[in-house]
């Protein structure tokens, strides 16, 4: 008997009787049975996780160590551009605030390109001292253009001392828009060049 036409027919009694019979006991052991799955279906629908979920975790495994590989050089981008002087009085507030931020950044930009090109995408691996804004860039090394820039300015604003205000552009609109990643209080006092 098919299925659906056993399950309407303990439906129709139930509603037919209010619930004074029930179907036998011989009856609802026998639905139960047959809506198990056997050891054999269990076996193969395992299998066919197991191997879905190791395709996905190798495809994840090459991208995310891209995408690793990047996030762990621009915290030391970013440290090589502090210099040991700013370094160590923003250090813990970088790493709190800015630095996930970046993450975050670096991340959307990488889920834009398919895996294989992600191989293709490298960070810009000399930061600019000075004044210069540069903390690294990620460009294509296809054609060298850069897809994002992430930059630090230092901001004085009139009577509140000097703010790192770090922020990134894109190549989406010509690098115009300042996307803002955080800022941080440095003193009253002009902070050092970068990189000293």
């Amino acid at each position: 008997m098919p299925k659906w036409l056993q399950k309407s027919f303990v439906v129709l009694v139930t509603i037919l009787t209010f619930g004074l019979v029930t179907p036998s006991q011989t009856f609802l052991y026998n639905q139960a049975s047959a809506d198990k799955p056997t050891r054999e279906d269990s076996v193969k629908a395992e299998t066919t996780y197991t191997q879905i979920e190791e395709i996905t975790e190798e495809e994840l495994d090459s991208s995310e160590q891209i995408i690793q590989s990047w996030l762990n050089e621009a915290e030391e981008l970013s440290y090589l551009k502090f210099g040991s002087r700013i370094k160590p009085v923003i250090e813990d507030e970088f790493k709190q605030i800015i630095l996930p931020n970046i993450h975050k950044a670096i991340e959307e930009v990488a889920v834009q390109y398919p895996e294989e090109k992600l191989a293709y995408l490298e960070l810009s691996e000399v930061a600019t001292g000075g004044n210069a804004e540069k903390i690294f860039h990620l460009y294509s090394k296809e054609n060298n253009k850069d897809i994002i820039r992430f930059h630090v300015r230092k901001d004085h604003p009139p009577q509140s001392g000097y703010w790192f205000n770090f922020h990134y552009h894109t190549s989406d609109d010509n690098f115009e828009a300042h996307h803002e990643l955080g800022s941080i209080y440095w003193d009253t006092n002009t902070p050092p060049k970068w990189m000293s």
